[in-house]
């Protein structure tokens, strides 16, 4: 059991949670403004969906990377993956990568029920195709012929799954209606989850580039990716910023939204810290310490609107 749990990967789970929380509270803060009510049955079903996705990710990955023979060059390095250490054979991985992708899809369909019916029908199939697209993407980072990830397409996928689907994804399952400003925090969500996936893929820059994995952390090189890096860790407070002043809380005098804005103290401090790394293995206590600021984030400005 403990090297299933070691290879679920626990610490990439807030992250995953992050985008489910913003879009879910900023639907909760409009619903209520306008009167309405708030289903915290459907953001429960959310979270244990979007969990069950990401687990279904990392198992995926360890599998598809496993029996490439990529993890083989990091067996010795700071994140050991189960099936390449030989502590879980790849057909044990392959039926847990089955069995969790039948309990995502379970999930998914019964979290769309709850939400759309019986009145949004057409949403409901919309979402359901949506959620089997989540659960394709999960597995073909690194499994299958051409799995993106080697392409050097996994920033795109990360910041539109983990990003855009899923707080506005998340936002449309409350309020049944799509908000422009809503695409606001879900790129800042979208722009922090890319940058723990490319502090990732600068970590394994080396034994990528013997393995033939051509992330984009490879592709631009050390001192590029870490230019990018910078710049998706700058970006999302100031869309947060954004984001509020466009729905009007700096011209109504309501400032407990702006509680998020804290986070720029601890986010500095990170990116100095990242700035001053030259060896690509001193990255690795980064990728949580990223995660867990997206999920402050997210909790913050909930907490935030939500106040009163």
């Amino acid at each position: 059991m403990k090297d299933w749990i070691h290879a679920a990967r626990l610490r990439t789970l807030p992250l995953s949670m992050s985008g489910i929380i913003m879009g879910s509270f900023i639907a909760r803060w409009r619903i209520l403004e306008n009167g309405g009510t708030w289903d915290w049955k459907i953001f429960a079903m959310a979270i244990l969906v979007t969990l069950l996705y990401q687990i279904l990710s990392n198992f995926a990955n360890d599998y598809g990377d496993g029996i490439k023979g990529t993890d083989q060059l990091r067996v010795n390095e700071a994140e050991q993956r189960a099936v390449a250490s030989g502590k879980i054979t790849a057909a044990q991985m392959r039926n847990a990568v089955i069995l969790f992708s039948i309990l995502s899809l379970i999930a998914t369909v019964a979290l769309l029920y709850l939400a759309f019916f019986p009145n949004h029908i057409q949403e409901f199939w919309i979402f359901v195709g949506l959620g089997i697209a989540c659960i394709l993407a999960a597995i073909g980072y690194t499994v299958g012929k051409k799995p993106y990830g080697y392409m050097g397409l996994g920033d795109i996928f990360v910041f539109i799954f983990f990003g855009l689907v899923s707080v506005c994804g998340s936002y449309f399952l409350f309020t049944k209606t799509f908000d422009w400003d809503i695409l606001i925090p879900a790129t800042a969500v979208g722009m922090l989850s890319t940058a723990v996936l490319n502090l990732n893929n600068m970590r394994d820059i080396e034994s990528d580039a013997l393995s033939g994995k051509k992330t984009l952390a490879l592709r631009l090189g050390f001192k590029l990716a870490m230019v990018y890096e910078i710049i998706l860790l700058m970006l999302p407070l100031i869309l947060i910023l954004v984001f509020l002043g466009v729905n009007g809380f700096i011209k109504e005098g309501k400032y407990y939204p702006f509680i998020v804005m804290i986070l720029v103290f601890p986010m500095t401090a990170l990116r100095r810290k990242i700035m001053a790394v030259n060896q690509p293995k001193e990255l690795d206590p980064f990728l949580k310490q990223v995660g867990i600021l997206t999920l402050m984030m997210a909790v913050l400005l909930a907490f935030g609107l939500n106040y009163f």
